[in-house]
């Protein structure tokens, strides 16, 4: 498989489907749980962990758990679970569809592919008024035209768009209250994440934060944050050292040391070209610490994929790390001034991005609590790190040694490292698993064999920390590859990787497996094993089940103790998005998306053909316990 045709097969997808405007308002149908009327607040955001009556934050709560107090729907009667109503996105825009959606005063908001949002009453399905951004035709999503959520504030919904851009809609009527372009998609830039409302607790300002993509076309990756009324960006954070951010409109701070010495320089002083495309794009969600009043978010892979354009004239790696990529980055969010850095991968040679989103969360560590981060990587382990320490205004921003509380193998057979120095933090790599630069006059380097492969031991799914079994719920993929090099010159618009692939089995008994994971041990408790990559998030409840979705479009629950299948559902399309749960009169309802896509079939190789099998689809659903009556 060629490192070009995804991107190919892409485009074509979405050239011959350009998104026109569609604006359909009306006035919400009133149901026994609101009107669509009641403005979002930030305790509302705040206490989404703590509510069941909505959801009003990506990750169900500003620490990311993925968990609901809810227990009407238990380990007893999910078996009776069926569908209350499902709701088609509609027309050829079909494609992955990864969002999470949003419940608030009665009304479900729900993002899919082509950057389109729709309102739909949470009690009929009925649709109350649908967005459809108008995409030029050059847009770059480099992993499918996917769009991951939205976030909620006052009167307004806000949503990313594949041409680098940031929207927001009358929360009401679906119109657009203001439209801002944020980078240049001719270059690459795009946004596919879903963006996260945060509180200043230093100013009392309320900060729309969010990310960019583009990695795979090397741009520089760049975090924001706005005025949620306005759209007016407050400032912009550069997530390659060296770069310099914005404050209020003027030039602020570098990240990092302003000579970047985790970047090379040629002979003549100046940097390479690799530092000026430097990747490192922000494109998951932000989690917020309020303890700390600190912005968490993970950092994309460095560019290009090839290392050697990374490290020095010798083909020395060692001193080059080419921060901040491929990891977990800690923002001040009254300047974007970065407080603290651990990363993940240094100088990252198989596009072991950072992204996932880091889980906030307590555990007990030598007869103590310590609150502490969980990051399931692309690389193949799960990290838990010390918060406190990475949070610290102590004016250090890397902080690797000493942050680390475990490292976990969360996939089978891990090549590229053997484990972990978790004092230096820092990874104990396996000589040769660095594909090598091309032989002279060579245009591709000798092939190697590595695991996980560059879509990774997880990938953008997020997993879910159940506060009961205290357990981590994560969706991870068991593959290798074969990884070349090749040599690569920056041209705006192309891809910008430097590296070749071919994606194949690890085993023949799966590729997914959904594990239960221990944060204190790094025991796995139990796995189940899937024949499809597992590409969806995770859902775990208090009534003792976790929900996920599959490939070959099942929704799937399990025992949350003991990974034991308790319900299935088809829904007709891949699954590939991220569940949620609420209630409303009194009544636990689950809903997700449905509609097979992603990056999979796009950069999957082997498994790509596995997948051509999976119906297109582009539709949302809600389930519900079926009542019992005497009859049944």
């Amino acid at each position: 498989m060629s490192t070009r045709n995804p991107f190919l097969g892409c485009r074509a997808a979405f050239l011959s489907a350009v998104s026109v405007l569609t604006l359909l308002a009306a006035a919400p149908n009133a149901n026994a749980e609101g009107d669509g009327t009641k403005p979002v607040t930030w305790e509302d955001i705040l206490n989404d962990e703590k509510t069941t009556h909505d959801v009003v934050s990506w990750g169900m709560g500003v620490r990311n758990h993925r968990f609901s107090a809810l227990d009407k729907i238990t380990t007893d009667n999910i078996a009776r679970l069926k569908p209350a109503w499902s709701f088609s996105f509609g027309d050829e825009k079909q494609r992955g569809q990864e969002s999470q959606a949003l419940v608030h005063d009665g009304v479900i908001y729900v993002t899919s592919s082509y950057s389109r949002l729709f309102a739909l009453d949470a009690k009929t399905g009925k649709k109350l008024w649908s967005y459809s951004h108008r995409l030029p035709d050059d847009i770059r999503p480099c992993c499918d035209v996917v769009n991951r959520g939205a976030a909620i504030y006052g009167d307004k919904i806000f949503m990313g768009t594949l041409d680098a851009g940031m929207v927001a809609l009358d929360r009401k009527t679906g119109k657009v209250v203001w439209n801002e372009k944020f980078e240049d998609h001719t270059a690459g830039y795009t946004m596919t994440g879903a963006p996260s409302i945060v509180k200043d607790q230093k100013t009392g300002k309320v900060l729309l934060i969010h990310g960019s993509s583009g990695d795979e076309f090397g741009v520089v990756g760049r975090l924001y944050a706005r005025d949620p009324d306005t759209g007016k960006e407050i400032w912009m954070r550069p997530l390659v050292e060296g770069h310099i951010g914005r404050l209020n409109g003027k030039d602020s701070t570098p990240t990092g040391d302003p000579k970047a010495p985790s970047w090379p320089n040629n002979k003549d002083g100046t940097k390479v070209e690799a530092w000026n495309h430097g990747g490192g794009a922000p494109w998951q969600t932000a989690t917020y610490d309020e303890k700390t009043n600190t912005i968490v978010i993970g950092t994309g892979n460095p560019a290009p994929w090839n290392h050697h354009y990374r490290s020095g004239p010798n083909g020395d790696w060692k001193p080059y790390d080419s921060l901040f990529t491929s990891g977990q980055i800690y923002i001040e969010p009254s300047t974007g001034e970065p407080v603290g850095f651990f990363q993940h991968t240094p100088n990252d040679a198989w596009d072991y991005s950072g992204n996932n989103p880091i889980t906030l969360f307590e555990m007990e560590k030598d007869g103590k609590t310590v609150r502490a981060g969980a990051h399931a990587d692309r690389n193949g382990f799960l990290f838990i790190t010390d918060l406190d320490k990475l949070t610290a205004r102590d004016g250090k921003i890397s902080k690797q040694a000493g942050s680390a509380l475990g490292i976990y193998p969360m996939v089978r057979d891990i090549s590229w490292a053997t484990g972990w120095d978790v004092a230096a933090g820092r990874p104990m790599e396996v000589e040769g698993q660095r594909p090598p630069k091309p032989e002279e006059g060579q245009q591709r380097g000798k092939s190697i064999k590595v695991t996980p492969n560059f879509l990774g031991g997880t990938n953008w799914m997020p997993m879910a920390y159940n506060q009961d079994t205290k357990l981590f719920y994560i969706p991870t993929n068991d593959w290798t590859e074969d990884y070349w090099t090749e040599n690569i010159t920056y041209k705006k618009g192309a891809a910008y990787l430097g590296q070749g692939f071919r994606i194949h089995r690890l085993f023949d008994t799966h590729i997914g497996a959904l594990r239960a994971m221990d944060p204190a041990t790094g025991k796995i408790v139990w796995e189940h094993l899937e024949a499809m990559p597992l590409w969806g998030g995770v859902l775990t409840t208090k009534g003792g089940w976790v929900l996920t979705g599959t490939s070959d479009g099942y929704v799937k629950a399990f025992d949350s103790k003991t990974g034991k299948e308790l319900w299935k559902f088809q829904t007709g399309s891949g699954v590939v998005s991220q569940p949620i749960t609420w209630e409303a009169d009194g009544k636990q309802y689950i809903g997700l998306a449905s509609g097979y896509g992603g990056a999979v079939p796009l950069w999957g190789g082997d498994m790509a053909d596995q997948t051509k099998n999976v119906s297109q689809g582009g539709s949302f659903w809600v389930f519900e316990v079926q009542q019992t009556t005497a009859a049944n």
